[in-house]
């Protein structure tokens, strides 16, 4: 582990907020143990090991009863880790691998029938090193007729230009974080408008109104209220395209570590009802990821 890395929250709070029966947490991770599942030599970051049996005994305590398991770039393209919890979860756990162009079609396949659903494309460059379009393209055009969709994973500046690509890739598009605008500009800034009109003209793109310990200015003192408005345009008018996910074990963050229970009651200010937060945490993941 890095010596600046933040272990994940060791004794979350119950939630006071009860998702309803069937709830997935959309957004997670695995790492390691670095012991069996080695970190890949060109991480950016070493984290603390957060094994399948951390994040199922969360998931519990929490009171889902899915996870959608989000291959983390610590790990690289090596998805044993991610195959292995998902061939431990008796089917209640779906992945989204990190694949390259020399993926073989067996390799797909095998991760196919372990859960894999999606491939998650990454421009954060602060946590990988750029990949040419082209080979995104590629790699899409392989996972589609799997039925699989492509996560994609920027910084709200990087939107404008991503858009043309954005428009070229064949298959379902779940955004990670929203999109990860900058929350201090406010909720009618030009930079978000610019997200929710790119959902709106793209019936394919969906969002993840997740991670407002990433997004917020105003921190856990206020559990992150000023991510709020954010998330509730998004859930309000694209009801039937967002997930909601913890992002355990919350990778790389450098102000303070959530707690899990915390961010859980978070869920009912963003889906204000409870027909709005039926169709986030259980009718738009099981369609997305179990149909």
């Amino acid at each position: 582990m890095d010596a600046n890395y933040m272990p994940f929250h060791p004794s979350p709070r119950k939630p006071a907020y009860a998702p309803p029966p069937g709830a997935v947490d959309a957004h997670c991770h695995v790492f390691g143990p670095g012991d069996v599942f080695p970190y890949a030599p060109e991480r950016k970051y070493t984290p603390c090991d957060a094994p399948k049996e951390k994040l199922f005994a969360l998931r519990d305590f929490l009171g889902f009863e899915r996870n959608v398991i989000v291959q983390a770039t610590c790990h690289g393209k090596d998805n044993r880790a991610l195959v292995d919890a998902l061939r431990a979860s008796n089917g209640l756990a779906r992945g989204v691998a990190s694949v390259g162009p020399s993926v073989s079609d067996a390799e797909l396949h095998d991760m196919h029938e372990a859960g894999v659903r999606g491939v998650r494309f990454n421009f954060v460059k602060r946590l990988v090193d750029a990949t040419p379009k082209e080979i995104y393209l590629g790699i899409a055009d392989r996972i589609a007729p799997l039925g699989w969709h492509i996560v994609v994973y920027f910084e709200a500046p990087d939107l404008e230009g991503l858009i043309p690509f954005l428009r070229q890739l064949p298959t379902t598009i779940v955004v990670d974080h929203m999109g990860r605008p900058d929350i201090a500009k406010g909720v009618d800034h030009p930079d978000f408008q610019r997200f929710v009109d790119l959902m709106a003209d793209n019936p394919n793109v969906w969002s993840k109104v997740s991670c407002p310990e990433r997004l917020s200015v105003d921190g856990p003192a206020t559990n992150y209220a000023d991510v709020v408005p954010f998330a509730r345009r998004l859930v309000d008018r694209f009801t039937d395209r967002v997930l909601w996910g913890t992002d355990w074990p919350h990778p790389n963050m450098t102000t303070h570590m959530p707690d899990d229970g915390a961010l859980v009651d978070v869920i009912p200010h963003i889906a204000t009802d409870a027909a709005k937060q039926k169709a986030l945490l259980v009718d738009n993941p099981m369609r997305l990821y179990w149909s």
